[in-house]
């Protein structure tokens, strides 16, 4: 699309004056990320600037993305399927795969990949973005997830997440690598989350009294700790359980005591500095980790068709087991 800066336009902001031309066609938001993606020149040259002041006479030139499609199509993206039935599919999810279409993220997710595997059969509740999701793990946090297959078990197991196994019919388990160690062997977080006021997309702790504070509870416990020759504890291996679950939990509850996971770069980076004081091997290891060492290592729930209890272990992928054999070949 082609436009030429009217006089009124001189000493408009690129971004304000995009806004009204399109008007309900498109967002001012969605035009200042599409300046930001590099999709808008003025006079030839690209600008990457919303606030950019126009002058009369200059030519704008916006390149319109292809419109994404309405629904999620399959994709042949492999799983690795720990259980299935007619009711529900349990899988172990890799490190680095996004869990639903959004943002920046419309194809080759789990969702695609279950669409292709599932067919038909995958249940829609939950909007078409996020069919048979009733919980999720964060795009580098590798784990066990459980998907339902059909509208009724779609609404049982979101039920039994939703009050966060209160009813005592689920149980979730994460193994993370944090730096440092806590001083007991087992403790709990109690806070409560909001958005942060830094970054949105990002979690703190706030103070209940905020309206979107949400009440948080994590109960760890140590399995490994390890220590230097001079005897600085710095790192620890935790078992994480979750009383409640709310976006990034483990994640803001670990950097909240003072020990944010290994590799986690929203919450962790003040102490990535730690790693320059390791010898190497481990130095690098722990620099050059790409990723939150976090892992749903166990999910247990009731079956919604079934009622047994269905229990699953993962063991951690290959990239964090080969940094805490270094940890441990270290220590």
């Amino acid at each position: 699309m082609i436009l030429v800066a009217n006089e009124d336009a001189a000493g408009q902001r690129l971004d304000q004056w995009l806004s009204a031309r399109m008007g309900e066609a498109m967002s001012r938001s969605r035009l200042q990320a599409l300046i930001r993606e590099g999709a808008v020149s003025v006079g030839g040259s690209t600008v990457t600037e919303p606030k950019r002041k126009l002058a009369a006479g200059e030519r704008i030139e916006l390149l319109q993305p292809e419109p994404e499609p309405a629904e999620p199509l399959g994709e042949e993206i492999e799983l690795a399927v720990l259980f299935e039935d007619e009711h529900l599919i349990v899988i172990d999810k890799p490190p680095g795969l996004v869990v639903h279409p959004g943002a920046g993220n419309w194809t080759g997710t789990l969702v695609n990949a279950l669409i292709h595997h599932c067919g038909a059969s995958l249940s829609g509740i939950g909007g078409v973005r996020r069919p048979g999701i009733v919980h999720r793990l964060d795009k580098d946090t590798s784990g066990v997830m459980v998907v339902a297959k059909t509208d009724a078990a779609h609404r049982t197991l979101s039920e039994a997440f939703a009050d966060h196994g209160a009813a005592g019919d689920l149980e979730r388990a994460y193994a993370a690598l944090v730096w440092g160690a806590p001083r007991r062997d087992s403790g709990t977080v109690d806070t409560h989350l909001g958005r942060s006021g830094r970054d949105r997309t990002r979690r703190a702790v706030v103070n209940p009294q905020r309206p979107d504070a949400r009440h948080a509870v994590t109960h760890y416990r140590m399995a490994e700790r390890f220590v230097s020759p001079e005897a600085e504890e710095v790192a620890a291996l935790l078992e994480c359980r979750l009383e409640t679950g709310r976006t990034h939990q483990i994640r803001v509850h670990m950097a909240h005591i003072g020990h944010p996971v290994i590799g986690d770069h929203d919450y962790g980076m003040a102490f990535r500095t730690k790693a320059n004081r390791l010898p190497e091997p481990l130095r690098s290891a722990a620099k050059n980790f790409p990723r939150q060492a976090l892992h749903a290592r166990m999910l247990a729930f009731r079956h919604p068709a079934t009622s047994q209890i269905m229990r699953f272990e993962t063991p951690p992928p290959a990239d964090m087991a080969e940094l805490l054999q270094v940890f441990r070949s270290w220590g």
